[in-house]
């Protein structure tokens, strides 16, 4: 059984015209490709509810996408565009800060003022977090989560080809979205609708949320063909008392945690190896990789060469996820953000591939 793996070792050939464009006509009509056993079930989404027991717990990410894509000009007339990363002060008194990357032909100077769509402006005042980092540190004229709300596009993955739409808008965003701050949705929740979650709740199965804002670096590629020299973006996260105390219930009546999504997991997992103090994490999980949490995943398909490759293989083995891939191609399953599902369940014991 290997042992250790590189960049490659996570790559697959994936045809075009299986990245999902646009959603499906309606949240829980995709597909669900279950991967908990050796032979993997194709299944449609809706089928959930039977596949799961009483007792069991969802625990979904009820972070908010916010339209963190702004455009506007240089003095010089020069283009450029902005995608959001982290709100650093919203308020007045504290100077509308933001952490954002910047795409522009030319770096403006640190003290540049840029006029932006809308009619506000952006103050640059260097690079962040430190004097050398990847991102960029503006003052906007007024609150940016407002001005976001006005003026700014929904930040579609970069695989998405068509400008934001009033759908995009509306599908693009859970339907429990509780607090703005992700610049990418939590794809997996995508498929849930108040129907499904009712369903759910009749059969038994239980429900707590964490919150992790979801940032740009999830599409960052990763460069080094030794994945440990990789190194992970930080993204804000909290888990709450209650889902603490959800999931410690759940592990004492022998239920199973599932995490919807890998950002879910993300934060489940640091909670439970940093402390409940930590509300930062650039944990990277990769195979070897010891859950303390998560019993089974739900959650879409990812990038080849991906940080999420090695997490669903962390979780459910490296040769097992290349072969669900396989098969999921095979039969033409939708891929990414707008795509199908799959259900997962941790190795046992833990991944130690």
């Amino acid at each position: 059984m290997k042992t250790h793996f590189s960049l490659s070792d996570f790559d697959f050939t994936l045809p075009e015209e299986l990245i999902a464009q646009h959603p499906a006509a309606e949240r829980s009509a995709s597909r669900l490709l279950d991967g908990r056993e050796s032979t993997p079930v194709d299944r449609r989404f809706a089928d959930l509810p039977g596949l799961l027991a009483p007792g069991d717990l969802l625990v979904f990410n009820d972070t908010k996408v916010v339209k963190a894509r702004l455009f506007g000009q240089k003095a010089s007339g020069g283009k450029l565009e902005l995608l959001i990363e982290r709100v650093l002060s919203p308020h007045a008194d504290e100077g509308h800060e933001v952490a954002a990357h910047m795409k522009v032909s030319k770096k403006p100077q640190p003290g540049a003022v840029l006029q932006m769509e809308g009619g506000f402006t952006a103050t640059l005042l260097g690079r962040w977090p430190h004097d050398d980092g990847p991102l960029y540190r503006f003052r906007f004229s007024s609150d940016p989560y407002a001005l976001m709300a006005q003026h700014g596009h929904v930040p579609l993955p970069p695989y998405i080809t068509h400008g934001d739409s009033a759908e995009d808008e509306r599908r693009y965003q859970t339907v429990f979205a509780k607090h703005p701050g992700a610049v990418a949705a939590p794809t997996a929740a995508l498929h849930f609708d108040e129907a499904m979650l009712a369903q759910l709740a009749e059969r038994g199965v239980e429900r707590a949320s964490v919150t992790l804002h979801v940032g740009a670096g999830t599409f960052q590629p990763v460069k080094t063909e030794t994945i440990a020299e990789h190194t992970m973006h930080f993204e804000r996260f909290e888990v709450p008392p209650a889902t603490h105390e959800a999931v410690a219930a759940c592990k004492a009546r022998g239920g199973r945690v599932v995490a919807v999504g890998t950002t879910t997991v993300r934060a489940l997992e640091s909670a439970a190896q940093f402390g409940p103090a930590c509300n930062d994490t650039n944990i990277f999980i990769t195979p070897g990789f010891e859950f303390k949490v998560v019993d089974l995943l739900l959650t879409n398909f990812h990038l080849p060469k991906s940080t999420l490759m090695m997490l669903v293989s962390a979780l459910s083995g490296h040769a097992h996820i290349m072969a669900l891939y396989q098969h999921a191609i095979a039969q033409r399953y939708r891929f990414f953000s707008y795509g199908d599902a799959m259900l997962l369940a941790r190795q046992t014991p833990p991944a130690s591939v």
